[in-house]
């Protein structure tokens, strides 16, 4: 059989853009100040942070001076937690809303928050991942602080109704979070359009650096820095300038918001063929999540009878790169908990695999993990039927 290597696991990290990484290697010869210092190296480096800083705003349809760098989304989502629970403590309400559904870097947060003794209630969500507006409606109320409801999800690729959930959180006074860590460069999103009071977001999702990422906060919005110590980012953030970083984060939004549409229509058709390809050549599969309102380049499948850890060991013994979210992936012997709150029972949830296409991906690849993927499931369903 043909052999080639197919990255298709860009849902836990992308490739940096060639653009990218020719524009960081240029910046770290060139510029090497401290970006908070006065004089001309810093000033040089300073000059980079905020071009940076106008690029990512341009992407997310905001002003600039709402941008605030971080190390990366978890960091930024933990951040917008904080000031919540920050608000609560100072009795500006009681209670945070979110969903059953969202990354672990909110999740683990939601549990240590709860270990303080802050109530945290969390929203359910139907059969194909999207959350129920009428049980979110139940739990809204003048005494919410924050309502936060991922736009994307990272297993599914579903997509949530972030505009007019924004419209129910801010009706009951709540401020409203969206992590859009997926969704950035796939679809639109607009910090203005969809009223928002924070967004999260990662270099590392659409081609830039690792390491680096993003917090909007609409102007006016409450603020507690989570890193405390010098007076950067307006004092916001602390942490010498990880400059080159960041303007290759910049690079990476300026790439990602003049290609915004080529890159969803493209993505969206491999992944239809990839979809098509599957069902067609595989009996007795489940296709997971939202079919209609899902990212383009993100598709779930259960494997009835098929691990996924063995499905994905299997495929990687043949150059393929995907992700299954249950035990191997995870280093847990549980199941994805997206998939199970969304109602799928622990077999599926087991052999579950997401392939998540990229920018950098081919219709030769698709055409490639089609002809791998059919043997591969019928050994190991071969195997558990002996």
């Amino acid at each position: 059989m043909e052999s080639r290597i197919v990255y298709m696991d860009n849902n836990a990290t992308t490739m940096m853009a060639p653009e990218v990484v020719s524009a960081m290697a240029k910046a770290e010869a060139q510029v090497y100040g401290n970006a908070s210092s006065m004089h001309t190296f810093g000033r040089k480096a300073a000059a980079l942070v905020e071009d940076a800083r106008g690029k990512v705003a341009k992407l997310l349809d905001c002003n600039a001076e709402e941008i605030t760098f971080t190390s990366g989304a978890s960091e930024a989502n933990n951040t917008v937690f904080m000031i919540a629970a920050d608000l609560i403590k100072k009795g500006r309400g009681s209670r945070i809303v979110t969903t059953t559904i969202e990354h672990p870097s909110i999740m683990e947060t939601v549990k240590y928050l709860r270990s303080l003794g802050i109530h945290v209630d969390q929203a359910p969500v139907d059969q194909e991942g999207r959350v129920r507006l009428d049980s979110l409606k139940q739990l809204l109320g003048p005494d919410v602080v924050l309502v936060s409801v991922m736009t994307g999800n990272n297993e599914t690729g579903t997509i949530q109704e972030i505009e007019q959930i924004s419209k129910m959180a801010h009706a009951c006074g709540a401020l409203m979070h969206t992590d859009a860590t997926q969704a950035i460069g796939k679809i639109p999103v607009s910090c203005k359009k969809w009223d928002l009071d924070y967004l999260s977001c990662s270099g590392h999702k659409f081609y830039g650096p690792k390491g680096v990422g993003v917090l909007y906060a609409k102007k006016g919005s409450p603020f507690v820095p989570f890193v405390h110590g010098g007076e950067q980012e307006h004092g916001r953030r602390a942490g010498t300038y990880n400059t080159t970083a960041i303007y290759g984060l910049g690079i990476a939004a300026e790439l990602a918001e003049k290609n915004i549409k080529d890159e969803h229509d493209r993505l969206w058709e491999m992944r239809e063929h990839l979809r098509k390809g599957i069902i067609e050549n595989v009996p007795n599969v489940v296709v997971n999540g939202c079919q209609e309102h899902c990212l383009p380049g993100t598709l779930d499948v259960s494997f009835p009878t098929a691990e996924g850890e063995s499905i994905l060991l299997l495929l990687d013994m043949y150059g393929i790169a995907v992700s299954t979210g249950s035990a191997c992936a995870t280093g847990s012997l549980e199941p994805s908990y997206v998939l199970l709150a969304g109602g799928l029972d622990v077999e599926l949830a087991h052999g579950s695999i997401r392939f998540s296409l990229g920018r950098y991906n081919t219709m030769e690849d698709v055409d490639y993990v089609i002809k791998v993927l059919p043997p591969i499931i019928k050994r190991l369903r071969d195997l558990s039927t002996r």
